[in-house]
């Protein structure tokens, strides 16, 4: 019997691109914070390969959300927080490239931009948290226009946007930003977290240099390193975790998804972690491929499925 050829990916990302809706995290557009800042927002075309779907923004003031809806909905909804140093958001490589997966499965995924901590807004450190909460709240509120469940709306974040998305699993119970309405008033922790080769940690022995140097600058004292080191932040409801690493990452050390892991056992909060021998940073999808890593989309969503 004779296979039939799957589409290649980026024949798959332009469909689901095509097929996907934006719309603004923020009800003004700009966030609140955003008035402060000298930024303004840059595409950078081709920043992670010679694509059209090699996308990245930079400068970003209001950030957004991009749909991509599956055609028959599980009631799992994942905001996605792509990677980028903390200095830039990859809108495809760790964003629509996640959308033929995870839609076959029926998850519906946001994929979001966000402001960097270093670009002068209000926030400081904390815009990009203000960011996710916000987008958070709005994805619960919203749900039914999806056919989602509000109680099982999920993060997946990767590098420095796994320490965004590490945040609000850690830090979603602070107060970041004005009340803008009242869907402020909804409560902000994920179901879960998956979290991919992400920064966590700022001690400099496993930092990642550019992610610390823009949330916290070169000489940080004691209470900052604390502060932004999200394993000290995590307690017992701390929402289940899963953690996904290459040992050969050369840009943020395994050692950032090894801490995590152990402050969560410890802590007592369901928690997976996969470690890869090869991948390197920022396999992600596309560059997994002829890897043992390249099943990772499959670990997360039987993963997923065993949580919500």
């Amino acid at each position: 019997m004779k296979q039939t050829a799957h589409p290649p990916l980026l024949v798959l990302m332009e469909q689901a691109v095509a097929a996907s809706s934006t719309f603004p995290v923020w009800p003004q557009g700009e966030a609140p914070g955003a008035a402060k800042s000298p930024v303004n927002l840059v595409l950078e075309e081709h920043h992670t390969g010679p694509s059209a779907l090699d996308r990245s923004v930079r400068g970003v003031r209001a950030p957004k959300i991009t749909v991509y809806a599956p055609k028959t909905p599980n009631g799992v909804g994942i905001l996605v927080t792509p990677g980028g140093s903390y200095r830039r958001v990859v809108l495809d490589k760790e964003g629509s490239a996640l959308a033929p997966f995870f839609n076959a499965r029926g998850y519906t995924l946001f994929v979001m931009t966000y402001r960097m901590p270093g670009d002068g807004h209000a926030e400081g450190a904390d815009a990009p948290l203000a960011d996710v909460q916000r987008a958070m709240r709005t994805l619960k509120a919203r749900a039914s226009e999806w056919q989602l469940d509000p109680a099982r709306m999920g993060v997946m974040g990767f590098s420095a946007g796994g320490h965004a998305a590490a945040s609000l699993g850690t830090r979603y119970h602070e107060q970041v930003y004005p009340v803008q309405d009242a869907i402020d008033a909804l409560p902000a922790r994920p179901a879960f977290m998956a979290l991919v080769y992400p920064v966590i940690t700022m001690p400099r022995e496993i930092d990642h240099p550019g992610s610390r140097h823009e949330l916290i600058g070169d000489t940080p004292d004691e209470a900052q390193i604390s502060h932004y080191s999200l394993e000290e932040r995590a307690d017992s409801n701390t929402p289940p975790t899963f953690l996904l690493h290459a040992v050969d990452d050369p840009a943020v050390k395994v050692e950032n998804s090894v801490v995590m892991f152990s402050a969560l056992r410890r802590l007592g909060v369901a928690v997976e972690m996969h470690l890869f021998e090869q991948g390197a940073h920022g396999f992600g999808i596309r560059d997994a491929q002829g890897l043992p890593a390249a099943i990772w989309p499959e670990l997360m969503m039987n993963w997923i499925e065993t949580k919500v």
